[in-house]
């Protein structure tokens, strides 16, 4: 059997158009070809095929018992094709059924998730979501095998594959919780004061410790004490509301924490920088209208986040 490589998949088209028409001319016509180039293609078929493919006779040409063999699966493959280079149709958030998965920090499934989740029950009733913890298989493998659509929330200041592409999401001012029962610690804390207290601090799950609060602080030679390292930052409050510890975070979950345990909101040394979150995509989707909604919507919802009062 000749290889599928040696065949001009254009006279499939061809194929379909003789067999159909069962004319030589008007089959050129269908396919806009002159009557000597389909002819010409006629005899390319049929020494292919080793088939006569159309044979004449007193009711004109009829195709052989082998073409109209071939006719209907000819036409599904030529279906197949064209279904397969039709442009990508538009996302239409209030009638699909798309289920996304977000690999997140506790910042975007605390604070923003249940927004996110109430907005597109509006406007997306039926899109689903499924949500997991960053780790490093989901900010590499798990957007290539498409097993995350999206992560969000990673601090900017961490190191990511080079062939991502992370975009910046939301600006956050950082402040200081402690214990309502913890005396040692003012309305508002020096620097000194903020390297001299035990930390509670968070880390995500791609194995990289590093944050920008330290990373300001070694710009001055200078590093916190940390007693503790947790994934979570619940677990890292409820540290504070035990012990003497106190723990730097993102000002709208201090707030929401300030509010559900025996917390209070510190004011951070003068000069600590916000913390950038951002979203990370592989370059493969981004084409992708369903994500370009998803990532519209979750930047929507970032940017009432920064204009609301903290």
């Amino acid at each position: 059997m000749k290889s599928l490589r040696q065949f001009d998949l254009n006279l499939l088209i061809i194929f379909e158009a003789l067999i159909s028409e069962c004319h030589v001319s008007r089959a050129a016509e269908k396919v806009f070809l002159s009557q000597s180039a389909m002819s010409h293609a006629l005899n390319r078929l049929r020494q292919y095929l080793n088939d006569p493919l159309l044979v004449r006779t007193e009711n004109g040409l009829q195709p052989t018992p082998r073409a109209l063999e071939m006719l209907p699966e000819i036409r599904k493959a030529l279906q197949l094709i064209e279904l397969t280079l039709k442009p990508t149709e538009l996302f239409k958030a209030s009638s699909s059924q798309r289920t996304f998965s977000i690999a997140s920090t506790d910042y975007f499934e605390s604070v923003v998730f249940p927004d996110l989740v109430s907005h597109l029950q509006t406007i997306a009733p039926h899109v689903r979501l499924q949500i997991e913890m960053i780790s490093e298989d989901a900010s590499s493998s798990k957007l290539e095998n498409r097993q995350v659509d999206l992560v969000v929330g990673m601090d900017a200041s961490k190191k990511i594959p080079a062939h991502l592409i992370a975009e910046h999401w939301i600006t956050e001012q950082l402040v200081c919780l402690a214990g309502v029962a913890n005396t040692e610690v003012g309305k508002s804390l020096s620097i000194q004061e903020y390297i001299n207290l035990p930390h509670a601090v968070f880390s995500d799950l791609t194995g990289d410790h590093s944050s920008s609060i330290d990373n300001w602080l070694s710009t001055q030679q200078l590093s916190r004490q940390s007693i503790v390292r947790t994934v979570n930052y619940m677990a890292a409050a409820r540290i504070v509301a035990q012990t003497s510890a106190i723990i730097t975070l993102p000002s709208h979950m201090a707030n929401l924490f300030s509010q559900m345990l025996a917390v209070r909101v510190v004011t951070p040394p003068e000069g600590m920088p916000g913390v950038e979150m951002t979203t990370i995509h592989h370059p493969l989707f981004d084409n992708d209208p369903g994500l370009v909604w998803l990532k519209e919507q979750i930047s929507l919802l970032g940017r009432q986040r920064s204009s609301s009062l903290t």
